[in-house]
């Protein structure tokens, strides 16, 4: 009996430790935002913004403009900072990758805006060649990420020498006390058709692969978050394939990358809508060395879990669209909501 209430007490003592070591440990977040169409007002002659003026299709002018920085810094202020949820963190996003935004200057609006203006978030940008006028971005809080390094990387598809995209965006830094890089993408969409467009989607696959591939040559075991709105689902030809994610780790060879999105995909859940259909577009694939450890008790930052963050204030409540995203836009219609996908975002945890 008493070697019964030993081995108890021993168990009981072991489930006290592990929690407590959750709880002490360091949550750091890390996401990624398609900002559906984030333009200024202001004509540039060498993009394609004119749907995007006062005097254009959507009538964007500076009350709309501002109506929607308000939504999406109020979106990125309530991104693991719910109480309710059951991890979060006060202190919010320590880096965010964005995509869908026109420059440089939407995003220094972006960030003074005064739901989150306090957190400081500074910018990782350059101009794309995109035919829409859109880029991508990073936002960094500087009191945890420090970037020592960024790089943009031009998208070229093999046999269409006048394709052109959006660029894929290289950070690297220390976030808090570990050397992580973020590449941020926007793959080309699917127009056309998703057979006819897959070139363009595998060609940003194996762009990706060879800059992660050039970051792990350079030091193996490198914490790589490539993050984005991938215009494939987990379970398609580029990300399985081309990209070599998977959603399974005893699925995993040497060389794999994991994705933690695909089991989100596979249970139902979904970061866009389309046509009735939902699924997650928007995903945050990592390397093996991000992969949580239980058996390491110096393991440093590792995945915790992987989150779409869809709350209610996020979505449509009435008519046919009913639980979809809130878009600003629909056919030309100002909604005056948010964004056309939901924002995910990772816990990454860091035992003390």
């Amino acid at each position: 009996m008493l070697k019964r209430l030993n081995l108890l007490a021993i168990v009981m003592l072991f489930a006290i430790t592990s929690m407590t070591a959750q709880q002490s440990g360091k949550i750091g977040l890390v996401g990624f935002y398609n900002l559906e169409n984030l333009y200024d007002t202001i004509n540039d002659p060498i993009k394609n913004d004119e749907e995007f003026l006062p005097q254009g299709k959507n009538a964007w002018n500076t009350e709309k403009y501002t109506t929607k920085l308000h939504n999406m810094a109020y979106a990125i202020s309530t991104i693991g900072t719910d109480p309710s949820d059951k991890i979060h963190n006060a202190e919010g996003l320590w880096v965010l990758g964005v995509c869908e935004i026109e420059n440089r200057h939407v995003l220094e609006d972006l960030v003074k805006q005064p739901e989150i203006a306090s957190r400081n978030y500074q910018i990782v940008h350059y101009d794309s060649p995109d035919r829409r006028g859109v880029d991508v971005g990073l936002l960094y809080n500087p009191q945890f990420f420090k970037v020592t390094n960024h790089k943009s990387y031009r998208l070229n598809v093999p046999g269409q020498p006048n394709f052109i995209s959006r660029d894929q965006l290289v950070v690297t830094g220390i976030l808090d006390d570990e050397e992580f890089s973020f590449i941020v993408m926007h793959w080309p969409s699917r127009y056309g058709g998703e057979k006819r467009s897959l070139p363009g989607r595998m060609a940003a696959a194996n762009l990706c692969r060879h800059i992660a591939d050039s970051i792990l040559a350079e030091k193996p075991g490198a914490k790589i978050v490539m993050m984005g709105d991938y215009n494939d689902y987990p379970t398609n030809k580029s990300i399985i394939e081309g990209l070599r994610a998977k959603g399974r780790v005893e699925d995993m060879q040497e060389g794999d990358f994991f994705n933690p999105m695909w089991k989100m995909h596979k249970n139902g859940e979904g970061t866009n809508y389309y046509r009735d259909v939902k699924g997650v577009l928007d995903q945050c694939i990592i390397t093996p060395a991000l992969l949580k450890d239980e058996n390491d008790p110096y393991a440093t930052y590792q995945l915790l879990k992987p989150m779409v963050h869809s709350k209610e204030y996020l979505k449509q409540h009435d008519g046919r669209y009913n639980g979809y995203p809130w878009r600003s836009f629909a056919g030309g219609v100002w909604l005056a909501g948010y964004s056309d996908h939901f924002p995910v975002y990772l816990i990454l945890l860091k035992k003390i």
